[in-house]
């Protein structure tokens, strides 16, 4: 048995059932051996594409996949996908074909391209090691949570594994599994302290926290402790149908999530990096606030901004521990019954200061985008990206779940179309790149086939990924696409047109991106006005037995409300 065969058998058994790639001459044996294996294999047009699709799939699956690409340029291709995966810490294994003669026309230092994005690197030295090194490779992408760029040499690739490294059962592996990191003691006594004397607690979860058995620890504490809560963008949905979600802390809050942030006395980001998107460059942050952040990766504590506390440690496990605590630390002795009763029912109605009457009314009418009043700009020809969000959101089937590109336009598909869960929105926007959003769409509804899935792009990410319109029409997805199509990178019109530069360089003339979709095997349909939207519904009823495009001709007069946040960072 070749290496390459006995690598792609044991990846599958490793619990790698999932790929994505383009495959060529270097990664052709080792692909086909996964699919014999067991895996399935999604061949995307571009390398690119593929790497955005096993990101999105890893990240709504709880999974490991896999990506294969051939030496070189198939790599180079792939690397935006696999800086974003990096930069995200999605466990994600890039299987990458490899010459080693420099002289060689696909000859780049494939190790070093990985470190500059952030990726680990490994490689497959040795047929007597083949095996065991990509093994490791897998389990520090699960357990590490990793992206893990595993180099294969085409000469190792083509050597004979020894017939004792071979057999079915040194094959047959166990998956690897990610132990929570249980947190210590004293720190969540330390964390209970905090949360006893916070009268106005605001709960942040992120990216650590989305799970049902986190969500679930951390609303039992919030109810406890009187927290509102919130989200980073990446968990949106992780608290939805809550009374006292906030939904998206940062530069997607609205403004009545972004007042009630800022009169919070403590803030607590559970598995968040509290950056400068969540916490608007620290503007959320009161003068007087105390900032806790728990996480399960020492090195994320503080990594932002300065915190008074943090606590490493898995957050449900956190959560949990300090429920239990709070429960054991209102155990009164026996003399002290009374007295400790009468000072734990003035803290108790101290702490409903966040959970009013008042407030939680006001978090039901205005927290949402789409309830927050505006000006339609709607004209004849264009529709405003606002109203076109809002019908969407009521045509469209609660069980979706969202891909967004970037781009002025994010924030309205983002923010205004609900999710029904931590599960109903992916969100690829680690390194800010336009032309993700599509392969992010096509990896979450693999992930998740029992949704609707929704791919939200602007018009020059729409073109930069269009390529994988073939992809969406050849797996037979029901998907909707919807084109926020302002004819331009808007945000760079929103940026520098106010201060008189020339746009001509990020200005386009019309497309009829609907006729390129048609031109895919697409249904389309080119909206201007609210009218317009009735070939949704018409779709939607149908047999939806190709996938929808939306050209959507958005009114271009603004930028959007989060778009100075994000420039702030640049």
């Amino acid at each position: 048995m070749k290496v390459a065969e006995a690598v792609g058998r044991a990846l599958y058994a490793a619990g790698v059932g999932q790929v994505f790639g383009v495959v060529g001459s270097g990664n052709f044996h080792l692909t086909n051996a996964m699919v014999a294996a067991g895996s399935r294999f999604v061949a995307a047009r571009h390398e690119g594409g593929a790497a955005t699709m096993a990101d999105a799939y890893a990240r709504m699956s709880g999974t490991v996949a896999a990506l294969s690409v051939h030496q070189g340029p198939g790599l180079t291709n792939a690397m935006t996908g696999i800086a974003e995966a990096a930069k995200s810490r999605t466990p994600l294994l890039v299987l990458a074909a490899e010459v080693t003669e420099p002289r060689s026309n696909f000859y780049v230092d494939q190790e070093a391209l990985a470190r500059s994005v952030g990726a680990v690197s490994a490689r497959v030295t040795s047929a007597e090691d083949a095996v065991t090194e990509a093994l490791d490779a897998v389990r520090r992408a699960v357990c590490e949570r990793r992206t893990v760029l595993l180099n294969l040499p085409l000469g190792v690739q083509a050597l004979d594994v020894p017939d004792a490294l071979a057999g079915e059962s040194a094959l047959a592996v166990v998956p690897p599994e990610r132990a929570p990191v249980e947190p210590e003691f004293a720190d969540v006594e330390a964390l209970v302290r905090v949360l006893e004397k916070s009268r106005r607690p605001v709960f942040v979860a992120g990216r650590g926290a989305r799970s049902p058995g986190a969500r679930d620890a951390l609303v039992a504490l919030a109810e406890r402790q009187g927290a509102l809560l919130a989200t980073s963008a990446v968990a949106r949905g992780l608290f939805h149908g809550d009374p006292w979600s906030l939904d998206v802390s940062g530069g997607f809050a609205s403004p009545l999530a972004a007042a009630l942030i800022q009169e919070a006395d403590l803030i607590v980001g559970w598995g968040c990096a509290l950056n400068m998107w969540t916490m608007r460059h620290g503007r959320l942050i009161g003068p007087d606030s105390t900032v806790v952040q728990v996480d399960d990766d020492v090195s994320a504590l503080g990594a932002h901004r300065e915190v008074h506390l943090g606590v490493t440690g898995d957050v449900e496990l956190a959560a949990r521990r300090a429920l239990e605590t709070h429960v054991a630390n209102r155990q009164p002795q026996q003399g002290e019954q009374a007295q400790q009763g009468h000072r734990a029912q003035q803290r108790q109605q101290a702490r409903q200061g966040f959970r009013t009457a008042d407030i939680g009314a006001s978090i039901a009418a205005r927290v949402r985008w789409r309830d927050v009043p505006y000006d339609d700009t709607s004209t004849r020809e264009r529709i405003d990206p606002r109203t076109l969000s809002v019908a969407l959101d009521d045509i469209l089937p609660a069980e979706r779940v969202i891909g967004v590109d970037s781009g002025n336009f994010m924030g309205y598909p983002s923010m205004y179309l609900s999710v029904p869960d931590e599960n109903g929105l992916c969100f690829t926007q680690a390194f800010q790149s336009i032309g993700l959003g599509l392969a992010t769409a096509i990896g979450a509804a693999l992930a998740r086939p029992d949704r609707l899935p929704v791919a939200a792009l602007g018009d020059g990410g729409a073109m930069m990924g269009a390529a994988e319109f073939d992809t969406v029409r050849r797996l037979g997805l029901p998907m909707v696409v919807v084109v926020y199509n302002d004819d331009a990178y808007g945000a760079e019109v929103h940026h520098f047109g106010p201060d008189g530069h020339p746009l001509e360089t990020v200005e386009f003339p019309p497309t009829d991106i609907a006729a390129v979709a048609r031109g895919y095997g697409f249904e389309a349909v080119t909206v201007r006005t609210r009218v317009d939207l009735k070939a949704v519904e018409d779709w939607l009823a149908g047999p939806r037995s190709a996938p929808l495009l939306v050209d959507a001709k958005v009114v271009a007069d603004r930028g959007a409300w989060w778009l100075e946040e994000a420039f702030r960072g640049h």
